[in-house]
């Protein structure tokens, strides 16, 4: 694959703000070899001492996400009923530590570089281990097995923290050179680092894409409904928005707003407003006046 873009991040940390980057930069900021005259670089607002704060309105953002998140905690637990709820809330635990680790990583706080690498590492640890959590929320709607029981949440906790902890590890051995296995990622021109593009780029991406595609076939197969449907595409939509923002648009938006602010700014956003449009469909298949999906039933 030397001669392929699969693995590489120098176009993805040119173009976009992203935790990754801190990873694989000299200093272990959003700065670094990928930076030229033909690329913009996010100046953010000026601090004392010649320091910068970096996408402040992706740091606010982060703060409402997390008040959002407490307060969709609160609503799923007054739904006691509710199919998945305590898996639901493992989900935006997941998300508000995401949140937390953004202010620090993305937000681009003047941090020693040891601490930045430990929210980095946490940050895309728990990208991966949330968006498998959602995942497993998809399957609970089946009912395979008894959902809030022990046994699930230990089943889901689990998991998740196997993948947390050894991607966790990957990222901090690449920041901190532990062993120097993953030194060959700091190399230029493509700052390659195969391990984490498949479990920081793609394995949340096929998780997603199967939670999106599990519930879409329970909704309309099972529950017979298409008014659900148009929650999963709007957070489907929200999130991929996000997506374009951040990978696409945000040299556009560095440019034209002088470094003050990127793409960022609208992922953090988008993702937000992603994650509430799930809760809303998560919240509308889990009404008393569903019909039940009975225990081993496949579509």
């Amino acid at each position: 694959m030397g001669s392929t873009q699969f693995g590489n991040f120098h176009d993805f940390c040119r173009d976009s703000t992203l935790p990754i980057c801190n990873l694989l930069s000299d200093n272990h900021s959003q700065s670094g070899p990928w930076d030229g005259s033909d690329n913009c670089q996010l100046r953010g607002i000026s601090l004392s001492n010649g320091k910068r704060l970096g996408n402040l309105g992706s740091i606010l953002l982060c703060a409402i996400a997390i008040l959002t998140s407490l307060y969709l905690l609160y609503r799923s637990e007054r739904k006691r009923a509710a199919v998945g709820r305590r898996e639901m809330q493992v989900f935006l635990l997941g998300y508000i530590v995401i949140s937390i680790c953004e202010i620090f990583t993305v937000g681009d706080f003047p941090l020693n570089s040891t601490v930045r690498i430990a929210f980095t590492a946490i940050h895309i640890g728990f990208i991966i281990a949330t968006t498998w959590i959602l995942m497993l929320n998809a399957i609970v709607g089946y009912q395979l097995l008894d959902d809030g029981t022990p046994l699930s949440l230990a089943m889901l906790v689990v998991s998740a923290a196997i993948l947390l902890v050894g991607t966790g590890y990957i990222a901090l051995d690449t920041g901190l050179h532990w062993t120097g296995y993953w030194d060959s990622s700091y190399e230029l021109p493509r700052n390659r680092h195969i391990a984490l593009y498949v479990l920081y780029q793609l394995a949340p991406l096929v998780f997603l894409v199967a939670y999106f595609v599990l519930e879409a076939i329970l909704v309309i197969k099972i529950l017979g409904e298409t008014r659900p449907m148009l929650y999963l595409a709007s957070a489907a939509i929200l999130f991929a928005a996000g997506q374009v923002f951040n990978y696409v648009v945000s040299k556009y938006i560095c440019d034209g707003t002088s470094g003050k602010i990127d793409g960022a700014l609208f992922e953090t956003l988008f993702t937000l407003l992603a994650v509430v449009m799930n809760w809303v469909f998560w919240s509308s298949i889990t009404e008393d006046d569903w019909p039940t999906v009975p225990p081993n039933q496949f579509p």
